[in-house]
């Protein structure tokens, strides 16, 4: 069993007697170098920084003090994007304790003034600055964890390239020790110089006048998407994610990704999704890249290969969706791996697709439909509409296995 131990700001006096016993008793102390510090040498007892990178690290350090009393130091609630949750990750819950303190977040909306119901809490650390694009929207309060003396600076910047340079910034420094500090500003007029090493970001989003809002509802307008026409458009696009029903956790893979629109509007319903888009052509494959970092989904996956590799390199899926140039033998593939109570969308415009997804319905349900729009747009001094190519949609859902029923057991 590893004990974490939270360590408030103001160090080894927050913890409690229960706390302070149990690191007293500690054969082995792991911590970053601040937590190391506040200890002193004695015999029988071992203090290890933390390895670097530490994820891929932590297995063999952890492997080498197996079998004596280990204790893990961390700030605040390990369990708020700490330590702990790697911990619980790599070993499984049965075999982590955990002993929060008040988190940094808890002393953050105390100082702001703000409830848990009304502030949403993202992560930055070790993480792309652009997954904050994600989350703005007018009247929002956002807490950001931070990392490096610059992230007020850069937060400001990119609040401003998305039309909310009025949000007004607070920097919370060294949160619940005599030090602390507190510095605010407007986003397009930040220009206050270095901030503590302990500090999180606290914003209130205001949109600029005349700045337009992103939705997380799909179907985003086209002009989102850099695109070299080979793109879902708006209204086919947000049918085919109704089919695909994001949900939190979800792996998903969009295979002939051309712009990526499906894949990136899939991975922004929910920061735990994971999109895998897979573009055999390299200057899609970089344009996709750019369109997910500039709509906030840092984390989508390119992958440059046909789609027919995916099966072989990409995790099951929980939803598939394929634009284009799909084939009897690539549907096959995806939904053999396909997770129960998955779901695949697949788009055709060609007959011959057609009758490609006429088998797969015909094989496996689902639903079949076709999909024409029109939009008005000018005819010399008139109006009148202009039709796009009609879309024949398939989707369906893999079905879960009925559960074994038990074997009653003999009467006598």
């Amino acid at each position: 069993m590893i004990e974490v131990v939270g360590v408030a700001a103001q160090g080894l006096a927050s913890l409690t007697p229960e706390a302070r016993a149990v690191l007293d008793g500690a054969e082995v102390v792991l911590g970053g170098a601040r937590h190391l510090e506040m200890l002193d040498q004695r015999p029988g007892r071992e203090l290890i920084p933390w390895p670097s990178p530490l994820r891929a690290n932590l297995p063999a350090v952890l492997a080498m003090v197996a079998g004596r009393r280990i204790v893990v130091l961390a700030s605040g609630d390990p369990l708020v994007s700490g330590v702990g949750a790697t911990l619980v990750d790599l070993l499984g819950p049965d075999a982590v304790t955990i002993r929060p303190a008040v988190s940094s977040v808890s002393l953050a909306r105390a100082e702001m003034r703000w409830g848990a119901e009304d502030s949403d809490v993202i992560t930055l650390v070790g993480r792309r600055f652009d997954r904050l694009r994600r989350d703005l929207s007018p009247r929002a309060r956002l807490i950001f964890l931070t990392h490096g003396d610059d992230a007020p600076a850069r937060i400001a910047t990119l609040l401003t390239e998305e039309g909310y340079g009025a949000s007004r910034l607070t920097v919370l420094g060294d949160l619940g020790t005599p030090a602390q500090s507190r510095t605010e500003g407007i986003a397009r007029s930040w220009d206050h110089g270095a901030v503590p090493r302990l500090h999180l970001v606290c914003v209130e989003c205001i949109a600029d006048a005349g700045s337009t809002s992103r939705s997380l509802t799909p179907g985003l307008d086209d002009a989102a998407f850099d695109n070299d026409g080979q793109l879902t458009k708006r209204i086919v696009r947000a049918a085919a994610l109704a089919h695909l029903a994001p949900q939190p956790g979800d792996v998903m893979w969009d295979l002939g990704a051309g712009a990526g629109s499906v894949g990136i509007e899939f991975a922004r319903r929910h920061p735990r999704i994971r999109v895998h888009a897979v573009e055999r052509d390299p200057q899609r494959a970089a344009r996709i890249r750019r369109n997910a970092d500039r709509l906030g989904v840092p984390t989508l996956e390119v992958v440059v290969a046909s789609a027919g590799d995916a099966s072989g390199i990409l995790p099951p899926p929980d939803a598939v969706f394929i634009g284009g140039g799909a084939s009897g033998s690539l549907i096959r593939a995806a939904w053999s791996v396909l997770r129960p109570g998955g779901r695949m969308v697949v788009h055709g415009v060609t007959v011959e697709t057609e009758m490609t997804l006429l088998a797969a319905y015909r094989l496996h349900g689902g639903v079949v439909s076709r999909i024409a729009v029109e939009d008005l747009e000018p005819i010399g001094s008139f109006t009148g509409w202009k039709p796009s190519r009609t879309i024949t949609q398939w989707a369906a859902t893999k079905p879960r296995p009925h559960p074994i029923p038990e074997t009653e057991p003999e009467t006598t």
